[in-house]
């Protein structure tokens, strides 16, 4: 989707790691590592993309770590491109559509940090039909070429995760109107 709008791959990686999940950040030596790119070439990359404005830069000891700008006028439109380009749009339509009584829809593991190595975790959170969530996932698997691992959670129980140690990242990708569930795992109506 990047590939013809930017000419740099390595460009469209930063994106696509810290615009999937705007609260997540990176410093040189993790990309590097994760893109598998010279630190040099990365840290032109970086400063054009800071220059932009389009990421921040915040010096940490030794470390700079960067993120998306989310006061640059683009950003709403560049996280919904890279939603797009990870196919989180599709796989929330479907979802939403065929579920049954879905209240909430959170990204977590590799993908909520902003990582594409190939597998989706989705917590989803209500009443769900277990027999479409199984045949939605083998077609959106297929259609992705990812794979893609749901576990289906009450509220409640999901409110206990969140306050339970060894507390990941979840990224809300979506919640029904009127219901909010804030990252704490509080519930509000």
């Amino acid at each position: 989707m990047f590939d013809g709008l930017i000419t740099s791959k390595t460009r469209v990686q930063i994106l696509m790691r810290l615009f999937l999940n705007p609260e997540s950040r990176a410093y040189l030596r993790e990309l590097a590592g994760e893109f598998n790119a010279s630190p040099g070439h990365l840290r032109s990359e970086l400063a054009h993309l800071t220059e932009a404005g389009l990421l921040t830069a915040e010096k940490e000891g030794r470390q700079v770590h960067y993120r998306a700008a989310r006061g640059h006028p683009l950003f709403p439109e560049l996280q919904s491109m890279v939603r797009k380009a990870f196919g989180m749009d599709r796989i929330l339509e479907s979802i939403i559509e065929r579920l049954g009584r879905l209240e909430a829809a959170y990204l977590t593991g590799d993908y909520a940090q902003g990582r594409d190595t190939g597998i989706i975790d989705l917590i989803l959170i209500g009443d769900i039909d277990q027999a479409n969530l199984l045949d939605l996932t083998r077609k959106t698997e297929r259609h992705l070429d990812r794979r893609i691992r749901t576990l289906v959670m009450s509220a409640d129980e999901f409110a206990t995760l969140q306050a339970g140690p060894g507390r990941q990242g979840y990224l809300l990708l979506w919640h029904a109107p009127g219901y909010r569930m804030t990252t704490t795992g509080e519930r509000s109506q």
